[in-house]
C-alpha cells in the first residue's frame, strides 16, 4: 500500500511495533506531523482490512489503538515505490480475558494473547510476507501459535494457520474466538482457572420452602375489594402460617379477648354493664322515688 509520504523516513525498521503512544521510534515523539502520518497509515490499513473481510466498519484504527493496550506489528518493503517504501500489511494482537470451553465442556477462564486483526495487501499476498510478519510477532512475544486465541479468523487465515503451523483441530466455542487442540494442555494451572458451575435456578434452601408456599398461596387471592374479608387460606391455621408469624409459636395459646367499655351514645344493650354504671342508676332511681313521695 503506497502513501504520498516517505515510508522509510517514517518507519526506520522493516517491522515496527506500535502501541497506544503511536510512536515509531524516538524521532516521532513530539512531532505532530509524523504523528498525523502514522495515524493516516493505521486508518487506511484498518479500512482495507475491513473491506477484505467484508466487515461493516473497521476494527483497527489509530483512535482504537490509543484507547486499548494492543500492539500493532507493521511490515514495510522499503525498496518499492521508487525507494520511498510501501506498507505490506499489519498484525494486531492484545490480551483478552475469555471464558472458554475445554475439550470436556468445562468452563475455563483465561487471558491469552489474541490475534485481533491480520491483513496483507491484496497485491502482495502469497509472497511470504504474512509468514514473515507472524513469525516476527511470535519471536517478539516468545510464544507458540497454539497458545493463542484468534478473533473471528477468516477462512483464508485458518488455511494459513493450518499450512504453516499445523493448527487444524479447533475446540468449539460459544463466542467468536477460536482456540486449537493443545491450548489447554500446554498451559500451567496458574494460567487457567476453572469457573465454578452456575447453580440451577430451582435450587433453594430448605428453610425457605414454607415461605415460598405461603407467598404462592397469597398471590392466588383476589385483589381488594373483590377478595373476601378473610381469605380461606388465612383463616385456617396451619403449622406453616404459625411458624412464619412474628412472636408466635405452635405451643403458645391464643390471647384472651379484651372487652372494652362501649363508646358514649352506643348500643349499651350489646355489652355487659359495668358496676359503676349500675350504682349510678340505682342512686338516680332512689332519688326519684323520694321526690314523688314528698309531692303527694
Amino acid at each position: 500500500m503506497e502513501f504520498p509520504f516517505d515510508i522509510n523516513h517514517l518507519f526506520s525498521e522493516r517491522v515496527t511495533v506500535l502501541d497506544q503512544n503511536l510512536a515509531a521510534g524516538r524521532k516521532s515523539v513530539g512531532r505532530p506531523d509524523l504523528q498525523a502520518q502514522i495515524t493516516t497509515v493505521i486508518d487506511e490499513l484498518g479500512r482495507a482490512s475491513a473491506k477484505a473481510q467484508q466487515l461493516t466498519a473497521p476494527i483497527t484504527s489509530a483512535s482504537k489503538l490509543q484507547s486499548n493496550r494492543h500492539q500493532l506489528y507493521l511490515l514495510k518493503d522499503g525498496e518499492r515505490n521508487g525507494g520511498r517504501g510501501v506498507i505490506v500489511g499489519f498484525l494486531k494482537v492484545g490480551y483478552k480475558k475469555l471464558f472458554l470451553l475445554d475439550q470436556r465442556g468445562a468452563h475455563i477462564e483465561a487471558e491469552p494473547l489474541c490475534v485481533l486483526d491480520f491483513y496483507i495487501a491484496d497485491n502482495l499476498q502469497r509472497h511470504g510476507y504474512g509468514l514473515e510478519l507472524f513469525d516476527f510477532m511470535l519471536q517478539h512475544k516468545h510464544l507458540e501459535p497454539v497458545l493463542m486465541a484468534y478473533d473471528r479468523p477468516s477462512p483464508k487465515f485458518l488455511s494459513f494457520l493450518s499450512k504453516h503451523y499445523c493448527l487444524t483441530e479447533s475446540v468449539p466455542q460459544v463466542n467468536n474466538f477460536v482456540v486449537f487442540d493443545g491450548f489447554f494442555l500446554n498451559r500451567s494451572a496458574a494460567q487457567l482457572r476453572k469457573v465454578p458451575p452456575k447453580k440451577p435456578d430451582g435450587e433453594i434452601k430448605p428453610y425457605s420452602l414454607m415461605e415460598r408456599e405461603v407467598v404462592r398461596q397469597e398471590q392466588k387471592a383476589l385483589p381488594w375489594p373483590f377478595a373476601p374479608h378473610l381469605s380461606p387460606h388465612r383463616s385456617v391455621s396451619s403449622p406453616c402460617s404459625r411458624s412464619l408469624s412474628v412472636g408466635s409459636s405452635p405451643s403458645r395459646a391464643p390471647p384472651h379477648p379484651v372487652h372494652l367499655p362501649p363508646a358514649p351514645g352506643g348500643n349499651r344493650g350489646q355489652n355487659p354493664q359495668s358496676p359503676h354504671i349500675d350504682s349510678c342508676r340505682a342512686r338516680r332511681t332512689s332519688s326519684l322515688n323520694r321526690s314523688q313521695l314528698s309531692f303527694h
